[in-house]
């Protein structure tokens, strides 16, 4: 069983679905937690639930991260974990797509995730764990996926460069690459409840296990990587799919 007692750790977008669920999972382990997101009532809200920090903050704004970084390290000195977790889906295909979808996807999801590493590298532990959440999606090659897929497949990059660049202090830098999870995600994306579920037995025929993960299993991958538990392993992708990516049954 895990122990993460007097462990600080940061969860981006920890105010729903996989980043509420990893700062529950950790807080249980015993970490002292700070979950991040934009809408303040929502943070206050999730933070009040689960017994942890909640701090407003922006992650496509570089400003706001500063602010984030000063306010953690005020209030708990050095982190031990930092969980890379918000971001934005939004779809379109490769003939509609505008700069302003391209921009939105890249700031918050390429941008803002590589500054936060950045800023936050002076007061992350040495022999720390930094996860990213990434995405099945940047190899699967889904139609109308190709910005939020790069923007994905972008952070696989870097998740392989930083490992390298942060050894020589100890810091473990790995990636989690959830399949489809039961999240609100589907719904922001304007899909009804109907549609949802159509969408999900459709996919549920690929996924070995026949079901969408639940953001609780997620979060069980995401404490294995952060925990000692993990302590040989950096530099890698921790696919979490129920098998869709093996399956290569055409039905």
């Amino acid at each position: 069983m895990s122990n993460l007692t007097n462990k600080v750790a940061v969860v981006t977008g920890g105010n729903s679905g996989i980043g509420y669920a990893t700062a529950k999972e950790l807080a249980s382990k015993g970490a002292q937690v700070v979950i991040t997101g934009r809408n303040a009532a929502a943070v206050s809200k999730a933070a009040e639930e689960l017994g942890v920090t909640g701090i407003v903050s922006d992650q496509a704004k570089l400003d706001q991260i500063d602010n984030l970084v000063t306010e953690v390290k005020d209030q708990f000195g050095k982190v031990d974990i930092l969980f890379l977790n918000a971001g934005v889906a939004l779809f379109s295909s490769v003939a509609t797509a505008t700069e302003e979808h391209y921009d939105t996807i890249m700031n918050l999801n390429v941008k803002g995730v590589y500054f936060t590493v950045q800023k936050f590298l002076p007061i992350i532990n040495d022999g720390g764990s930094i996860i990213f959440n990434t995405s099945v999606n940047a190899a699967l090659g889904v139609p109308d996926s190709s910005v939020y897929a790069a923007s994905k497949a972008a952070l696989l990059s870097l998740n392989k460069v930083l490992a390298s660049e942060l050894a020589s202090r100890k810091i473990r830098v790995n990636a989690i690459s959830p399949g489809p999870v039961e999240t609100p995600l589907y719904g922001k994306l304007g899909l009804s409840e109907e549609e949802v579920s159509g969408f999900g037995s459709l996919l549920g025929k690929k996924i070995l296990l026949n079901r969408f993960a639940k953001s609780e299993e997620i979060a069980n991958a995401v404490r294995f990587l952060a925990s000692d538990d993990a302590s040989f392993i950096t530099g890698t992708e921790l696919t979490v799919d129920g098998g869709l990516t093996v399956n290569a049954v055409i039905y």
